[in-house]
């Protein structure tokens, strides 16, 4: 085998995207130094992922959809230089699979990374016109021509298995060098803030939470910080509620300012195929979080020792309870909470793990070729 691989990287996002940064983007200097070459592109610019799911700006929208579709054909000028192709949940927003196929054509292995139950037909209310590009069977056909598909929990992985044997689970992951623990004394004498981080596709779950913090608010004092949800009031009637937009570089300061995280997720189909990832984050920075006894929660949450499980109103108000009064068991949860984390979902646990995808997968097409 040559000493390098040169791997050609495609994201429907750019770095700003959760799923591009997690899954793809924070490996590349580890994959580097075990001779992995990382091209890196893609299919929507940073200016066009800040509008993507507001409403509106449906020129600027269509505008990116052509241009990400020339420079994905404009792959293939460089195709002989390329040992494997990896797609991360989609080339293109296209109904087919249309790039996917043509790099199995020019005979380039292609491993596909899944994370998302995106076979499921569910689109952002701003982007009711991608509905149409949308197709049920596109996920099941990139699946089926792939060397190697590569998911983040197993329930993806046995959606995966019904179409391709050659299935490796590895969770999204947290670089454990740039996510560390926060200053548990920086908050003393302060108010509590509780707090949630994410986007659109999951912020319509708090409101789940409204009755909780209307009921909370009459015991105990403490701040709600909402970000990346919108400018949406989804907390009626609490006088310290914040709502802010998500910043790339803010990310890790915004997480590391919380003294409890809150992760509300209903129980669905389309959730079960999420990673839990939101916990994960909490966990790294050792923050104590309350999370829905659903999905991946189940398997991430040891209940009462790195964070709580809630399935009812009654739950979720006297763990959030426990956690405002007692600032030692905050502290306890939030180091038990970055332990388990460090040992199942760091970089460090699971990078080695492509490493030994990528060279299967190599192997598997050139070995005998380069022997």
């Amino acid at each position: 085998m040559k000493d390098r691989i040169k791997i050609l990287f495609l994201t429907p996002h750019p770095e700003e995207g959760a799923s591009t940064r997690y899954r793809v983007k924070q490996f590349f200097p580890y994959f580097n130094s075990n001779g992995i070459e990382c091209i890196f592109r893609p299919f929507i610019d940073s200016g066009c992922y800040r509008i993507l799911y507001k409403n509106g700006y449906f020129f600027k929208k269509g505008f990116s959809l052509i241009k990400g579709m020339v420079k994905r054909a404009g792959e293939f000028i460089n195709i002989c230089n390329l040992d494997i192709v990896f797609v991360h949940l989609e080339a293109s927003p296209l109904g087919i699979p249309v790039f996917e196929r043509l790099f199995s054509f020019y005979k380039k292995p292609l491993i596909y990374d899944l994370d998302d139950a995106i076979y499921m037909k569910s689109i952002s209310p701003a982007n009711r016109l991608a509905y149409f590009l949308k197709n049920p069977t596109k996920i099941s056909d990139i699946i089926r021509i792939s060397s190697h598909i590569i998911v983040c929990n197993e329930y993806l992985g046995q959606y995966a298995r019904r179409f391709n044997p050659n299935v490796t689970m590895i969770p999204t992951s947290i670089d454990t060098d740039r996510f560390i623990v926060r200053d548990y004394k920086e908050n003393n004498n302060k108010k509590v803030v509780i707090g949630w981080i994410g986007s659109h596709s999951t912020a319509r779950y708090l409101t789940q939470l409204d009755g909780v913090f209307k009921r909370l608010s009459t015991r105990h004092n403490f701040v709600l910080k909402i970000i990346g949800a919108g400018k949406n009031n989804y907390f009626h009637g609490l006088k310290e509620a914040s709502y802010s937009d998500w910043a790339l570089d803010t990310e890790l300061s915004e997480f590391m300012s919380l003294d409890i995280g809150i992760y509300p997720l209903p129980d669905d189909e389309w959730v079960k195929g999420k990673t839990g990832f939101k916990t994960i984050q909490y966990m790294s920075v050792g923050v104590p979080c309350v999370v829905s006894r659903v999905a991946r929660n189940i398997e991430i949450v040891e209940d009462g020792v790195n964070g709580f499980l809630a399935g009812s109103e009654e739950e979720w108000l006297e763990k959030l309870s426990r956690l405002i009064e007692n600032p030692e068991l905050r502290k306890r949860m939030g180091l038990a909470g970055r332990i388990s984390m460090e040992a199942r979902f760091s970089i460090k646990a699971n990078a080695p793990k492509y490493i030994e995808v990528f060279r299967k997968v190599y192997n598997e097409r050139y070995g005998k070729r380069n022997s």
